[in-house]
């Protein structure tokens, strides 16, 4: 009897160990555009807040994005270290860098082109030193309307656009255009809905309202999070198989 239950716990420990194997994390590291907010800071979502939301229970997401945040000091305080102490081989890390690097009258952040390009292809070489694989992501748009069309706002997209093509096996999304191509495609009316656009008096927050052509509220991000996984699919990503399993509840048409 005592040989059948060291037998069975055996079991249970074995499949203990391969479940924790077959288990893997995405790392997100980005600026506010991909973060998790303060409470004080809501409806302003980051997309890679319901993008955590689509993955099957094995998968688990971790968010290091920041506000405020460009490569260098994502660098320099401490939190891309901290993302390189819990990297696992066979993880996933997803680098979106560029609003807070290229703002160059805001010293605490700004990062040259140089180093921009530098500290990304760093991100690059440690992630896959660790036997992981990054995924990387230029920034989403800015709704910025000119004559009916979003104008491009971003000068270092270039150099992410650069870094890939130079690296065809890395893993790219050029959310710049992506973004760019759907906010266009809504027009300016109905994209004003996906970012920070409140009224004075409407949210406790935002007394005095606000408007905000970069950062998104819960809806925007949730349509971000999806293109982002809509691109997954589109090029046969291994992440698009580890999606999670649809409730059959949902599959009926409700009325």
């Amino acid at each position: 009897m005592k040989r059948i239950f060291l037998l069975v716990i055996l079991g249970i420990g074995l499949m203990s160990l391969t479940s924790q194997s077959l288990a893997l994390t995405i790392h997100l590291a980005g600026d506010s555009t991909m973060s998790i907010k303060d409470p004080k800071d809501y409806p302003e979502t980051g997309w890679g807040v319901p993008f955590a939301t689509f993955f099957a229970d094995d998968v688990k997401v971790i968010n290091y994005a920041k506000n405020g945040r460009s490569t260098r000091t994502f660098i320099e305080e401490g939190r891309w270290q901290t993302l390189m102490n819990n990297l696992q081989a066979g993880d996933y890390v997803f680098i979106q860098f560029g609003h807070n690097d290229e703002s160059v009258k805001k010293k605490d952040r700004y990062t040259t082109p140089e180093q921009y390009k530098a500290n990304l292809q760093r991100f690059i070489a440690d992630v896959r030193q660790k036997q992981a694989s990054p995924v990387l992501l230029s920034s989403i748009t800015r709704r910025y309307f000119k004559k009916g069309v979003i104008q491009p706002t971003h000068p270092y997209v270039p150099i992410v656009r650069d870094i890939a093509q130079a690296d065809p096996s890395l893993a790219f999304i050029d959310m710049e255009q992506v973004t760019r191509d759907y906010f266009n495609a809504l027009g300016d009316e109905l994209s004003a809905i996906r970012f920070m656009h409140i009224k004075a008096n409407l949210h406790p927050n935002y007394p005095n309202g606000v408007r905000d052509d970069t950062h998104l509220n819960q809806f925007g991000a949730r349509e971000v999070a999806q293109l982002v996984l809509l691109q997954l699919k589109n090029s046969q990503h291994p992440l698009s198989q580890k999606l999670r399993v649809v409730d059959p509840k949902h599959l009926k048409l409700h009325y």
